[in-house]
């Protein structure tokens, strides 16, 4: 089974029982088993140890670092709660943001600023959002959409993030005349996904336009008020002495501990986490080299300490009271974490069946006879791998030297090649209900991770066929503008379009 399709079914048998049964813990965990019995020959003890040791214990041993950020993340969630710094913010927003579109605007704006990392933006995002959106009663899920549509785009086409870093870290020993970050910036213009899909929001939000499941979860907040989250029953008001500035200060101690944080990590101050010294001074070089899983927490532990200094001064909260929210944020992360868990339990079982080396049979393949579209195939591989597999990261990390190898460094095509790779492992990324990503969103929106799977995948899949027929556009005239411009029209006329036939029915 090494090396063969065998190597996607495990993810694709938790991925399809996860949104027939609409419950993500046991398609999860069914599809880690799976695996592990493909990869241990379906010896039941091999696969028992494969499961506990390559699956559950690694993940859990890899990821403690954003664990950690989930939890202090919670933790200062709770904190400002309690203080009454969230609903102030409601309070002030609910005066200020007027319409049900303004406030939905404002989540993608501030989704777009927050463009450093993708768990920092879906989790910063919706805690500062949710508020706003419950007053206008836009559902969790719609939130949720936003957050995500927003948080791997605009990573994938900043020159400063944590994403920025990983494609160029992939890209930099390859032979491609420029270095690895230099490929990154030329291929923006060409991610035509993460930019089709900021058209998209701002088209569906101005013409008042859903369709698929989330017409219903819309439909339903504005005719009985039930916006259809998780933890709604605990809400509390918090001390009504609590201020609009409760709420946006810690954020911002937050963005910037955070950053100084990446940035410590990777060098900036002199020495980075692995004893270098090749980045000090250099902000890009020093972020295109530091570790999010390391440089999150280091920022948000500092930002914790601050906020609980802050509240107690400024007497909304008792120190009593602030030790309390420990516990409440951890409980309100276990979700999250016990998700990611099991995602990347199952990710390790696919890396295990040689995913990574059946897509490169694949491409090779492609890239015999259809080279003009290849970059068009390239995006619908990705997409594959990535919805499969659940990581963009690995998919680029698979693709980029493979497209690289296909198109000689002087092509147009190569730019547009390692354009399609990315977007199409964003779009994949954005798609699976395995994906990170998606289970950050959903964290920070507070809805159920499936029902935010359930109504993403149409508005996901609508960006993605039209990011298809744009990267044949591409391939063909190698003009960006171009490409961009008739895919914006297509996204907007099938907007347009879907409104009249709603309308008449």
């Amino acid at each position: 089974m090494y090396g063969t399709f065998w190597a996607l079914v495990p993810p694709l048998i938790a991925i399809v029982l996860a949104l027939i049964t609409k419950e993500a813990y046991s398609s999860l965990f069914l599809g880690i088993v799976v695996g592990a019995l493909f990869a241990a020959n379906f010896n039941p003890i091999t696969a028992l140890d494969k499961v506990i040791n390559d699956g559950l214990i690694t993940a859990i041993a890899d990821n403690a670092g954003i664990f950690l950020f989930l939890v202090i993340l919670g933790v200062i969630v709770a904190l400002v709660s309690s203080a009454g710094g969230s609903a102030a913010f409601g309070r002030w927003a609910s005066k200020n943001i007027r319409s049900k579109a303004g406030a939905a605007i404002a989540t993608f704006i501030l989704g777009i600023l927050i463009f450093i990392d993708d768990y920092f933006n879906c989790l910063t995002v919706g805690s500062v959002m949710r508020p706003v959106t419950d007053t206008h009663k836009i559902s969790r899920v719609k939130l949720a959409y936003i957050i995500d549509a927003t948080a791997a785009p605009v990573c994938m086409i900043a020159p400063i993030s944590s994403w920025a870093a990983a494609v160029s870290g992939v890209a930099s020993d390859l032979d491609t005349g420029v270095t690895g970050i230099q490929l990154f910036i030329s291929a923006i213009p060409y991610n035509f996904y993460s930019l089709l899909t900021f058209v998209f929001i701002i088209a569906m939000i101005v013409l008042g336009v859903d369709y698929g499941p989330m017409m219903k979860f819309e439909k339903k907040a504005r005719e009985t008020g039930d916006l259809s989250g998780i933890g709604d029953e605990n809400i509390e008001t918090g001390n009504p002495k609590g201020r609009v500035p409760d709420l946006i200060l810690p954020v911002l101690v937050l963005i910037a501990t955070c950053t100084i944080g990446m940035i410590y990590v990777g060098g900036f101050f002199g020495t980075d986490a692995w004893g270098g010294t090749d980045f000090a001074g250099d902000f890009i070089g020093a972020f295109g080299n530091t570790d999010a899983f390391i440089g999150l927490p280091w920022g948000a532990i500092i930002a914790l300490v601050l906020t609980i200094i802050y509240l107690i001064a400024r007497k909304v909260i008792t120190f009593k009271d602030a030790m309390g929210c420990l516990p409440k944020g951890f409980n309100a992360m276990i979700p999250p974490i016990l998700i990611l868990v099991m995602a990347v339990s199952l990710k390790s079982m696919t890396s295990q069946l040689g995913a990574a080396e059946f897509v490169a049979s694949v491409m090779k393949g492609a890239s015999q006879s259809l080279y003009t579209m290849l970059p068009a195939v390239i995006f619908v591989v990705a997409c594959i791998l990535a919805f499969a597999s659940g990581t963009s990261w690995g998919t680029f990390g698979i693709l980029i030297p493979i497209v690289t190898a296909i198109f000689p460094p002087s092509s147009t095509l190569l730019v547009i090649g390692i354009s399609a790779c990315c977007a199409g492992a964003v779009c994949g990324d954005h798609c699976s209900p395995i994906s990170d990503t998606t289970i950050m969103a959903s964290a920070g929106a507070q809805c159920e991770h499936i029902d935010h799977v359930s109504t993403q995948l149409p508005y996901a899949i609508t960006v993605a066929a039209v990011s298809f027929f744009t990267f044949i556009i591409a391939a063909v005239t190698q003009n960006a503008i171009i490409s961009f411009l008739v895919g914006a029209a297509m996204i907007i006329g099938l907007l347009l379009l879907l409104k009249y036939v709603m309308k008449e029915h």
